[in-house]
């Protein structure tokens, strides 16, 4: 999918599915995101992986409210990693393919790649987030259900 348009609102920006685990999310470059030589500042990488995550959990009937309710169990970003493959600029159109998998009772990767929209077969970026469900009192816990039935939406997708 070609997308030039940069004005294009957020919630437009979803692609689709394109296999079992996997979700797709456009994403025009902007000037916010880069730095002094016009290229994608490091941690907006990982900023970018985020909305897609966000968009993958919206597009999937999750409530993203309900994450944010002091009762709800927290899910933080206990590691992530941001790999550098190309320069990303200001203006193109990135493809953000996020694919999540369970890891244990009470946590969740997801691994991000990242392409120009008209070169699919060029990386750009590769990134993983690993999340943990805690309770308000800072315990592991298992992975709420909303989640679970996210991480289930992806997989039989």
């Amino acid at each position: 999918m070609r997308v030039r348009d940069v004005s294009i609102p957020r919630d437009r920006l979803l692609v689709q599915r394109a296999f079992p685990m996997s979700f797709k999310y456009a994403r025009p470059i902007f000037l916010k995101d880069t730095d002094a030589a016009g290229v994608v500042y490091f941690a907006n990488v990982l900023t970018m992986c985020h909305e897609a995550y966000e968009a993958s959990l919206h597009a999937t009937g999750v409530d993203l409210q309900s994450l944010l309710k002091p009762e709800a169990i927290a899910l933080p970003i206990t590691r992530a990693n941001v790999d550098f493959r190309h320069p990303m600029y200001c203006g193109e159109v990135y493809i953000v393919a996020l694919v999540p998998q369970v890891t244990s009772e009470s946590s969740f990767s997801i691994s991000y790649t990242l392409h120009r929209s008209d070169r699919p077969d060029t990386i750009s970026s590769r990134a993983v987030t690993e999340h943990v469900a805690i309770h308000a009192n800072r315990q592991r816990c298992t992975l709420p259900d909303n989640i679970r039935a996210w991480l289930d939406n992806l997989r039989t997708t």
